[in-house]
């Protein structure tokens, strides 16, 4: 059987409905088994988004891209800062 992969979105809708069946009474196990999901899934889900809320999760994504970005720029620093000394020992007149 394939596996089905939820957006973080996803993840949270189902995490609510689950918490909605905990609320009614259900045990995590059959809760679970009523999202259509699995109990390990769902410890998972509730140990990486502990207590988001809707707009955190693409917060977190946005903040995630931004920081690989910097990322990137600061492993170029030591290559840009090689390229200027050696620019400027060829200007630099031999004496």
């Amino acid at each position: 059987m394939a596996r089905q992969r939820y957006s973080d979105e996803n993840a949270l809708k189902i995490l609510r409905e689950i918490d909605v069946h905990l609320h009614d009474g259900l045990d995590v196990v059959s809760a679970c088994r009523k999202a259509g999901i699995s109990d390990k899934t769902y410890y998972y889900w509730r140990k990486k988004f502990g207590g988001l809320g809707r707009p955190q999760p693409s917060e977190m994504k946005a903040l995630k891209k931004e920081h690989e970005r910097l990322k990137k720029i600061v492993a170029d620093l030591p290559l840009d800062k090689l390229m200027l000394k050696e620019s400027l020992d060829h200007l630099k007149p031999n004496a």
